[in-house]
């Protein structure tokens, strides 16, 4: 252990306190926050960032620093913020569930701002003391992909490997490894492949399970017996603008669903991110969508020359694929930003020409790898949307 920072003094936990104050779930709303910086006003935006520096947190240039607890309330009461936090922000906290304005959308591309600069910090001092190319990251700030995305993109590290239950649920996989190598002190090994398998390490079931629970809910079903069959189907479905729910193989562990458990459609359709957001997930409009991608084909989509198979990397849409913008469009502030078509492939690409990239390598997840290599050969997109396969405020299926 070289270094560390204490409890109260969190990234995570400012984070969070900015996710409560713009009138979100903590704990679980952190990603709406991050979904929602793009639509910011940067000037704005810069202006409450530079509030926190000067109030708040204190940054020193190894990337460690120091919190201003008066501006907070996690430590001695129910709320994250404390009314010292409201007077700087100019008032009280959004009420969960009512309109989000403009104001909500500066502040959340305010802590993205700081959060980035923050981790920047950091990683150039660990890089400085260590002299390593190579850096992995854990804790729930991990798992802030726009800012790993930058991070990966700037350096100083080549390679850059998230846990892809890198919140407080992947403790459960740490106490084990603890227990396994150093309680029962078995040998450690190192891998040329991911020995996380793709995180699909939770419950599977069997064909027999599934229709049996199908009759028994005198449910119409359809059986395909050869997997190539089956893979065309789903290709031409979601040609065709239907959405897929995806339930096959082991459930992933962590907060993405990676084809296992997901909800999929045809990347190219103008209305699928509000039909998939409004009508299907009954989530927010604003909220991204993100894409898995053949791992062979990611740079012919996305700026980016990794692999990202846990979708915690983002990366911007290849400059040709994006649609040229109006003067007037550019001007869009906010929410109308949504309303303008940016790339061919318009259902995965933010308002900031970003997406959440999801690689899908065909030795790890072989039957999603060919769903979306069938639905290259129809329609020449080797990529589908790809979002968890359950609705807002539920657990997966």
């Amino acid at each position: 252990l070289k270094a560390e920072i204490h409890f109260p003094h969190s990234l995570g936990l400012l984070y969070s306190a900015f996710t409560y104050y713009t009138g979100f779930k903590v704990n679980s709303g952190e990603y709406k926050v991050m979904g929602l910086a793009p639509y910011g006003n940067p000037v704005k935006a810069n202006e409450y960032a530079d509030l926190v520096f000067e109030h708040i947190l204190d940054l020193k240039e190894d990337g460690s620093f120091w919190m201003d607890q008066s501006y907070f309330n996690y430590c001695v009461g129910l709320t994250m913020t404390s009314k010292k936090f409201h007077d700087l922000f100019g008032g009280e906290p959004r009420e969960s569930e009512s309109t989000i304005s403009q104001r909500e959308m500066d502040l959340a591309l305010a802590v993205q701002i700081v959060t980035e600069k923050v981790i920047f910090k950091i990683a150039d001092h660990v890089q400085r003391e260590t002299g390593l190319n190579n850096l992995c990251l854990a804790g729930g700030v991990a798992l802030n992909c726009v800012a790993n995305g930058k991070l990966l993109k700037n350096g100083p590290f080549e390679n850059i490997w998230i846990q892809p239950a890198a919140g407080d649920a992947g403790a459960a996989l740490g106490a084990a490894l603890f227990t396994w190598h150093h309680i029962l002190e078995k040998e450690r090994t190192v891998e040329d492949t991911d020995s996380q398998r793709g995180s699909y390490l939770g419950p599977e079931y069997s064909n027999e399970e599934i229709i049996g629970h199908l009759d028994r809910v005198n449910a119409v079903y359809q059986t395909i017996d050869i997997e190539e069959d089956l893979c065309k189907r789903v290709a031409e479905l979601l040609s065709e603008g239907k959405v897929i729910g995806l339930f096959q193989g082991p459930m992933e562990f962590g907060p993405r669903a990676l084809g296992g458990r997901s909800i999929i459609g045809d990347p190219r359709s103008v209305e699928m991110q509000s039909n998939m957001n409004l009508r299907i997930k009954f989530r927010e409009s604003f909220r991204p969508f993100a894409p898995s991608c053949l791992e062979e084909r990611v740079l012919d989509y996305f700026e980016l020359d990794k692999t990202s198979p846990y979708m915690l990397l983002v990366a911007q849409v290849q400059e040709s694929l994006r649609e040229p913008v109006t003067e007037e469009q550019e001007e869009l502030f906010g929410i109308d930003k949504l309303k303008v078509v940016r790339s061919k492939i318009p259902s995965i690409t933010h308002v900031d020409y970003s997406a959440r990239v999801q690689t899908v390598n065909k030795h790890v997840s072989p039957r999603y790898y060919n769903i979306i290599k069938a639905f290259e050969e129809k329609t020449g997109y080797g990529l589908v949307v790809n979002t968890s396969f359950n609705i807002r405020g539920e657990p997966i299926v």
